[in-house]
């Protein structure tokens, strides 16, 4: 019984550290769930994102109460990040596609409006396959 009320008290303790530390839902439901898993104190057959649902309803909206965590200090021997991972979202809003590239894009919709409809008529064969499906309709729309 001791151990049990020291895993609460520890875990109490893990709760109110990481809330105080982070300002991040899934970090401060992480810390309850896993402290909830410890003390067996979780709902029979609730999962994850059960838990985490609940979880969200209970933090408030706003970060502002939270203080930002602290700054660790950096190692030595830590790996820089990539430089075109933190680019990537900057580079695919500047690229522009061709005039060709945006054709294909609205053949591909179109012919995608078509499959839908015609599988929901019941006017595809048996065992025709979307990609043969699409290429029949590239053709066709291409003229």
């Amino acid at each position: 019984m001791n151990k049990l009320i020291f895993a609460g008290v520890v875990a109490a303790g893990m709760i109110a550290a990481t809330a105080a530390r982070a300002d991040n839902a899934m970090q401060i439901c992480g810390a309850k769930y896993q402290a909830a898993k410890t003390a067996k104190t979780l709902p029979a057959g609730q999962s994850w994102n059960q838990f985490l649902a609940q979880c969200r309803t209970t933090l408030p909206k706003t970060g502002a109460a939270t203080p930002a965590p602290a700054a660790k200090p950096i190692a030595a021997a830590a790996p820089a990040p990539l430089a075109k991972a933190a680019s990537a979202p900057a580079a695919k809003a500047a690229r522009t596609q061709s005039p060709a590239m945006i054709a294909v894009h609205d053949r591909q919709r179109q012919c995608g409006a078509q499959w839908k409809a015609d599988k929901a008529a019941g006017k595809i064969p048996a065992g025709q396959t979307w990609p043969k499906y699409w290429s029949a309709c590239n053709t066709r729309l291409k003229g």
